[in-house]
């Protein structure tokens, strides 16, 4: 099935205002639903960058650009949760992946890559991101597609 008919399957049906509970993780997921504002902070359905920690040393990461799926906790000091992006394209080693627990989606490009390459978000890996860690505001991803990103996080294997 192609990319265009398995985002209209997982798309169909769902509400836009509504919102949706990914899961899939040990921690609860943020309440999502679409709101991207350019006003400097972040919102779901926005990339930013951000330092990202290594999952085996989290001592060392890289700044990489982050999708904000929404507000880790009800304190506006408690930041904002969202699934890290990659340019590496993950569809030759998916099977691999996918035995280490790693699913990752295609979701195009956006203005957060200045070379237009095509990006995936990592769905499994809920990231964290602390007040002071987004460095700036990449772009919007397409609503249709911000959709389909949530949705396939909840459709995770537990």
């Amino acid at each position: 099935m192609g990319i265009v008919k398995r985002l209209g399957a997982i798309v169909s049906g769902i509400s836009r205002s509504a919102p949706t509970v990914p899961s899939g993780t040990s921690t609860p997921g943020p309440a999502t639903t679409y709101a991207p504002e350019r006003d400097g902070e972040p919102d779901p359905g926005e990339v930013v960058w951000a330092w990202v920690p290594y999952e085996d040393d989290p001592r060392q990461g890289k700044d990489r650009p982050v999708l904000v799926l929404g507000t880790a906790g009800p304190a506006e000091d408690d930041g904002w949760v969202g699934l890290m992006l990659s340019s590496q394209d993950h569809d030759r080693d998916a099977e691999d992946e996918a035995r280490w627990g790693r699913y990752w989606m295609d979701v195009g490009t956006g203005g957060w890559d200045s070379q237009r390459r095509p990006s995936e978000v990592r769905l499994d890996r809920l990231i964290h991101l602390e007040r002071g860690a987004v460095r700036r505001e990449g772009a919007a991803l397409d609503e249709t597609i911000f959709t389909a990103v949530v949705e396939a996080r909840r459709g995770l294997p537990r």
